[in-house]
């Protein structure tokens, strides 16, 4: 991988370098995630799946509200409640509705999925190892600071 115009085989200069930077962070992030997505694919797993595993482990015993997974969720997904369904249909999360509000409906995750996330967890740093290796901790941290700079506003 080159510069985005060499890889696009685009001939013209791109609009402005705002829509060059859009378009490489687009292809970027698509390169990295779909090598994520196909380890996670072994597991049967989607990243927002494996995201809300993730979540619900860092919240430990006392779970979290259906509201609090979806505000915390790394992508959006507008449909929280599936995403669920499918995870505690594979036995990796259990729901239950607190009693003083029967709307409510709290999340924990089960032994099987920290089990599965304890298989997941050396595979995952060996890929973020590989995928990052040609980079600096001194260039990872400007990209991290710069990432964050540009998300502030969109937020």
């Amino acid at each position: 991988m080159g510069r985005l115009q060499d890889d696009i085989k685009q001939t013209q200069p791109f609009a402005s370098i705002s829509v060059e930077v859009h378009l490489n962070m687009v292809r970027t992030v698509d390169a990295v995630e779909r090598r994520f997505v196909d380890l996670l694919r072994v597991s049967s797993l989607s990243s927002t799946q494996y995201n809300v595993l993730r979540i619900l482990r860092g919240a430990g015993e006392d779970g979290l509200h259906t509201m609090q997974i979806a505000e915390r969720m790394i992508t959006r997904d507008p449909d929280i409640t599936r995403l669920l369904d499918r995870l505690e249909k594979r036995e990796l999360i259990s729901r239950c509705r607190v009693s003083h509000d029967r709307r409510c409906v709290k999340a924990h995750i089960t032994p099987a999925g920290l089990g599965l996330l304890a298989e997941l967890e050396e595979p995952l740093m060996a890929l973020h190892r590989e995928t990052f290796k040609h980079m600096s901790d001194e260039s990872l941290q400007t990209l991290n600071t710069l990432l964050e700079e540009l998300r502030g506003p969109l937020a």
